[in-house]
């Protein structure tokens, strides 16, 4: 018997589903006609129900991985969101490189980067650029599949959610988490101790002699570490730059090969301004528990004298008469 139905299937991703499911039952003894809608998500098909029974022609949609909306049968389903993850990367292949490069050592790729880094608006304008390299490839991926409409933006919602979402994240992930890690791959003489911690003394490493100061500066985000740690590295005399969020850097330097007023001359500190919050005491003096044990010490050795005259010391300059008024002795 010559039957004509509609079936409403499911896992239908692309106008190439819809090709695969038509010939796919065209393959089929006793089915006249398949025609498959992607964007409908609807199958038109004619066939002889003697030779071609429903329970026949679902089990080929099953075969070839797609289903008929309602039935029980559990069908293995491509999966959008890893799509929209994979497109929402596209626009980050730079970063990703850039990403790779400072890993390896590689200070070219760090170079490339540097005029875009050195414009404050850089993570805005690499958030807008992601987005429109998202949309691009959205309107490419819709348009392949014929679904560039507001049906098909419907029909693929879950997947553009993907896209945009992954987009976006990938981006706080970069500029809050990676770039501020690869800003303390190597921090040079903070290294010294095996925890990484330093002991200050007024100023200056106990482990290694140098002289710290400490920089709170003003970036648009801790994306701009390396950025900062980077143009630090580059001063002859740094020994080690320590990054710590949000936006302060410690900076070990040897006093003798440079100064303070030239870490803070750095072309990067233009676009964006330096505070000191910590620096080395001035020549002479120290922290206030040095300056209180060194009173302490004065004080002994004040008193010590005084505690110490006596028939010994008169004796040896007044003839042993302790006695005598002009030894100043009231013995």
């Amino acid at each position: 018997m010559e039957k004509n139905i509609s079936l409403d299937v499911t896992g239908m991703h692309c106008n190439s589903c819809a090709k695969i499911i038509q010939e796919g039952l065209l393959e089929l003894e006793g089915v006249g006609k398949a025609e498959a809608n992607y964007v409908d998500e609807k199958l038109s098909i004619s066939f002889d129900s003697e030779k071609a029974p429903m329970d026949k022609i679902e089990n080929k949609l099953n075969e070839m991985g797609y289903g008929i909306k309602g039935s029980k049968k559990v069908v293995s389903k491509k999966n959008t969101m890893l799509e929209g993850l994979f497109y929402g990367l596209v626009p980050h292949i730079g970063c990703i490189g850039f990403i790779v490069a400072s890993v390896l050592g590689v200070t070219v790729a760090i170079e490339l980067f540097r005029p875009l880094l050195m414009n404050p608006w850089f993570f805005h304008i690499l958030i807008l650029l992601s987005i429109g390299f998202a949309t691009l490839s959205s309107a490419y991926y819709l348009r392949k599949n014929g679904l560039l409409s507001w049906k098909g933006v419907v029909r693929k919602k879950k997947y553009l959610a993907a896209m945009y979402g992954s987009t976006v994240g990938i981006n706080l992930v970069l500029f809050l988490l990676i770039f501020p890690m690869l800003a303390n791959l190597d921090t040079g003489s903070f290294q010294n101790t095996p925890t990484g911690a330093v002991v200050l003394d007024g100023g200056e490493d106990l482990a290694t002699g140098n002289s710290i100061i400490s920089l709170q500066v003003d970036i648009p985000c801790p994306g701009h570490a390396p950025l900062i740690s980077g143009e630090l590295k580059t001063i002859v005399g740094v020994t080690g730059v320590r990054y710590n969020f949000p936006n302060n850097f410690d900076v070990a330097f040897d006093s003798e090969k440079t100064s303070k007023d030239e870490i803070l001359s750095l072309e990067v500190f233009e676009p964006y301004p330096a505070t000191v919050t910590a620096e080395p005491a001035a020549a002479g003096t120290g922290s206030s528990e040095e300056v209180a044990n060194f009173n302490q010490i004065s004080e002994i050795e004040e008193v010590a004298p005084q505690e110490a005259t006596g028939t010994t010391s008169c004796g040896n300059s007044c003839g042993g008469s302790c006695g005598t008024p002009s030894c100043g002795c009231s013995g």
